[in-house]
């Protein structure tokens, strides 16, 4: 009787210690998907950077122009890296291409999972000052419906969030993104992000009867046809309809805000939402970053978005005491 009673504990202690395996392994696995899945925008934004455009003179010029509007302080760094780069424009190109490149497959390959983590962080800021003007945040036109804060900056926090873990879990993780600094940190970084975005929507460049219309509307040039139609038909449906339209984005944007404060039914549900918001924007509002038309550098705010909200799904809990399988060398 007492052997079978031992058989019987081990038993249920080996079945436990493989559901928690499993729960380790089923978050080590997504993690890892959402590490390929940032490399391979860092890859596509490379490829762009590559395109023929950027070899000349219109790729400084288009640079340049996001100074306007900014403080000084702001704006003559970027003059002045423009100034640069119009002078040397292609080993300039060539050595902003490559870093990319490089920071891409550094992701995808796991012994420089860390470093090339820690190099798009740098870069990223750098790039969000010198080639966005900090996406415009203070020139008072930044809308997230074109890409505001900047897509940029979304790497840097996708970075940050991704991040793997060496040492043991103090508690379980609730999602993806809470594993590198814990469930508040990862929280309250959503509801900077989410809670900017929200503010952005109402400013007084957002709220004119025609912004969005505009905004949307101009987006049609160079665009294949289809998505061009796409872009006139919630143009004409935003036709006078600025303020109304800026506030309903701004009650949704706040309530994706707070949503991961929430239960796990109303989380779900906010993280639905802001899928949903980010496909929409991406579409619509950014045209897929412009990357059909030609000229685009990167993939545009929309699709980073919808990959940090995928990192904010709740997930089973993780075992303490684990460390991340994205430290481990490729076997």
């Amino acid at each position: 009787m007492v052997s079978d009673s031992t058989a019987l504990s081990a038993g249920r202690l080996g079945g436990r210690a493989s559901a928690a395996a499993g729960q380790r392994s089923g978050d080590v696995d997504l993690r890892r998907w959402f590490q390929l899945g940032l490399a391979a925008i860092w890859l596509l934004d490379a490829i762009l950077q590559y395109q023929s455009f950027m070899f000349t003179r219109g790729f400084s010029q288009m640079l340049a122009g996001t100074a306007a509007g900014n403080p000084a302080f702001i704006a003559e760094p970027i003059t002045w890296a423009a100034r640069i780069i119009a002078q040397h424009p292609v080993p300039a190109n060539v050595g902003f291409a490559t870093i990319q490149l490089l920071i891409g497959f550094g992701i995808a390959w796991r012994p420089t999972l860390r470093a090339a983590l820690a190099a798009s962080v740098v870069w990223s800021v750098a790039v969000w000052w010198f080639g966005e003007g900090l996406g415009g945040v203070l020139t008072g036109g930044a809308s997230p419906v074109s890409g505001a804060p900047g897509a940029v900056i979304l790497y840097a926090l996708l970075a940050v969030l991704l991040w793997p873990v060496s040492e043991p879990a103090k508690s379980p993780a609730p999602f993806v993104a809470a594993r590198p600094s814990g469930r508040l940190t990862a929280s309250l970084l959503w509801l900077v992000l989410w809670g900017s975005l929200a503010y952005l929507a109402v400013t007084a460049a957002n709220r004119t009867a025609q912004g969005l219309h505009d905004m949307v509307a101009g987006m049609a040039d160079g665009e294949p046809s289809w998505l061009a139609a796409t872009d006139r038909g919630a143009a004409g449906l935003l036709a006078h309809q600025g303020l109304s339209a800026s506030i309903v984005l701004a009650v949704v944007l706040a309530l994706i805000a707070v949503g991961v404060f929430l239960p796990v039914p109303l989380h779900k549900a906010a993280i639905v939402l802001a899928l949903v918001l980010s496909a929409a924007i991406w579409v619509v509002g950014q045209n897929l970053g412009g990357i059909l038309a030609g000229g685009a550098t990167d993939v545009n705010s929309g699709l980073l978005l919808a990959l940090i909200a995928l990192a904010y799904w709740p997930v089973a809990a993780v075992t303490r005491g684990t460390p991340d399988a994205t430290e481990a060398p490729a076997s």
